[in-house]
């Protein structure tokens, strides 16, 4: 396919011409715990040069929204790397004409025990602006973020989509010349989705240009003039995002000869009497300086065996704490959590991995960590691997890994081990299309072994359709709790009501 940016007299911002990127998955051990573990196992990791990028080659000019798509695994997030300057060329050569700014992950350079506040600060020094800069730019971060009181909270407590809109607010209000969005709009909510649409349109208007990695192929034909199409470390397509992305669809069953690809039916459940999760009264608190703040107040439902039940809400509603509250990381300041039954939780994409150790070693480290006997996780190793479809690059370290590929390991060792209850925290939103439906198989098989889950999700056709119920949580309160349909409608004319409230105040 001919690629759109060819237009004479348009400023040049980017050229690629054959470039490689190559892994060492024999480079030595960057902490004690990551040799001790392979100590533990007996054995050292497989030396293995794989190459994440090999003869890529393409031009981006000013002006111009990128989107960039491709399967977990296929090269997207080490070519933002490598335009960001993080990763240097083992082959080939890129030229950049621009200070660049990305945000490579969600909350990546952020510092847990500082408060948002003090993160915006800290991030703006980073990227080598002035403190005298991010003094200026700092209201207007704060007000786009909508974080409101929790711009004074430690990042800690933020959920995913809390960090998105920080980090998205933060790269895009100090107005780069070239801006990197890897995968960070994933777990953003309706609301702040679009608002984050339009900054990117009047940032190519004053910037030189922006470039978008989502898995949404529906931002991508809306938001973006031009999309690549990347596979296994090559371009395969570069042109009118519509055309690229109807190429990229085109190819998943092919690319999935050993497995069907089913479009994914309404979830049917028999659901059983016996209760899986108790809620009562359930409040959770934090101090924010001298103030508190409840997340969670007077919170009460049910989840009986067989239901799929999913949490949809705004950024900051307080779906993330109640997860937290389910697995028992915060204890209830007041009411009541019960729990019958082992649960398994994917709070997020990088919990519980190693980062020096492989995938493969993740696997029994994340098995142990859950309490599971070694023999068993053995066992049911090889099983994960073929799940998560992470064959070929199981054997290299995890830091190595997109989000996208964690989100199917984590998915893969939590869903296995086939827990009474399982907790999904937004990890599957920087999944694939195929991913995605093949976790929600997954999910649908689950409960007709009489268990239950909990998916917290912004995606609303996920939730209508994969969902036998959903909760709708606004400012740490339950509004409503039934039909899915029916809450993603009341939600939807939330979100509607309310932005047209801001744009009369604004």
């Amino acid at each position: 396919m001919k690629s759109l940016s060819n237009a004479e007299g348009t400023e040049k911002v980017i050229t690629a011409q054959n470039l490689g990127i190559k892994y060492d998955s024999s480079h030595r051990r960057e902490d004690i715990r990551s040799l001790s573990f392979e100590i533990l196992l007996g054995r050292r990791m497989k030396s293995e040069d794989f190459w994440a990028l090999n003869g890529v080659s393409f031009d981006g000019f000013a002006g111009e929204v990128l989107g960039v798509i491709g399967s977990n695994g296929a090269g997207k997030t080490t070519l933002c790397k490598t335009i960001s300057g993080i990763l240097r060329p083992d082959k080939g050569s890129i030229n950049i004409n621009g200070e660049v700014s990305a945000l490579l992950s969600m909350g990546a350079g952020f510092k847990n025990e500082l408060t948002g506040r003090e993160n915006v600060f800290l991030n703006g020094m980073m990227l080598g602006i002035p403190k005298k800069e991010i003094k200026k730019f700092y209201n207007s971060i704060h007000q786009f973020s909508g974080l409101g009181d929790f711009i004074q909270q430690p990042v800690k407590y933020y959920s995913s989509g809390m960090r998105a809109r920080l980090g998205f607010s933060i790269a895009a209000m100090l107005e780069p010349e070239i801006l990197v969005l890897d995968e960070t709009l994933s777990t953003g909510d309706m609301e702040f989705g679009k608002k984050a649409s339009q900054k990117i349109k009047e940032l190519v208007e004053k910037a030189k240009m922006v470039i978008v990695v989502t898995h949404n192929i529906g931002f991508i034909e809306k938001n973006c003039t031009r999309a690549v199409w990347i596979d296994a470390g090559t371009v395969k397509a570069d042109g009118a995002p519509e055309e690229v992305a109807a190429l990229y669809k085109q190819s998943i069953p092919e690319r999935k000869k050993k497995r069907k690809i089913l479009q994914v039916t309404e979830t049917i459940s028999q659901v059983k009497d016996k209760e899986v999760v108790t809620v009562k009264n359930l409040g959770v608190k934090f101090k924010l300086g001298k103030n508190t703040f409840w997340p969670l107040k007077n919170v009460d439902f049910s989840i009986k065996e067989g239901e799929i039940v999913g949490i949809i809400g705004h950024n900051g509603a307080g779906k993330s704490t109640l997860c937290r509250a389910l697995c028992g990381i915060y204890k209830p300041d007041e009411g009541s959590v019960k729990v019958k039954g082992d649960t398994s939780a994917l709070l997020g994409l990088k919990t519980g991995f190693n980062n020096q150790l492989s995938g493969s070693d993740n696997i029994i480290l994340n098995g142990l960590m859950m309490g599971i006997p070694k023999k068993k996780i053995f066992a049911l190793k090889e099983e994960i691997i073929d799940f998560a479809e992470l064959s070929g690059h199981i054997d290299k370290p995890v830091k190595h890994y997109s989000s996208g590929m964690r989100s199917r390991l984590g998915f893969s060792i939590a869903s296995s081990i086939q827990p009474d209850l399982f907790i999904i925290d937004e990890a599957l939103s920087a999944g694939d299309i195929s991913f995605q439906e093949k976790a929600s198989e997954r999910m649908q098989e689950m409960i007709t072994n009489a268990r239950a889950v909990i998916v917290v999700s912004h995606s609303n056709s996920f939730v209508e359709k994969v969902c036998t119920r959903a909760i709708w949580i606004n400012k740490g309160e339950v509004m409503f709790d039934g039909d899915p349909k029916e809450a993603v409608a009341l939600y939807k004319k939330h979100v509607k009501e309310t932005s047209k409230k801001k744009a009369k105040l604004g």
